[in-house]
């Protein structure tokens, strides 16, 4: 478990995520002052929440879920975030990263759209 003051990140698995700045992309999305919590969950875990809070019942390779205005949680399955990754033309760290401005953004209450795929692209060229 990884915890900088206001980012908490945890591993629910026997693998190990790629390194990424997740603090700095964190802050530079949501502010210094937010209080994140990433988890990597099993493909079963991560199933579960997607049917509880979804009703989809299969695994999804991110989901966001805000608490309060400054606070909110990220968990990723990080089998199907490699199992993505090509279908989506990127490699498996690029696309970590690419799925965890898309739960920020979400938190930071962008809907999909093309201005939340604007918003994508800015910070993913900012952090490659």
């Amino acid at each position: 478990m990884m915890n900088t003051d206001l980012c908490t990140v945890i591993n629910k698995t026997k693998g190990k995520p790629p390194r990424l700045p997740f603090v700095s992309i964190k802050e530079k999305i949501l502010g210094p002052k937010y209080d994140l919590s990433i988890s990597f969950l099993s493909s079963t875990a991560q199933k579960k929440i997607n049917n509880e809070y979804r009703n989809i019942n299969k695994t999804t390779n991110v989901l966001s879920f805000s608490l309060s205005k400054n606070s909110g949680e990220i968990t990723f399955d990080l089998m199907k975030v490699k199992s993505d990754a090509p279908v989506f033309g990127m490699t498996y760290p690029k696309f970590l990263k690419y799925l965890f401005i898309h739960g920020l953004l979400h938190l930071k209450g962008f809907e999909h759209s093309s201005t939340m795929e604007k918003e994508e692209r800015k910070y993913l060229k900012m952090f490659d």
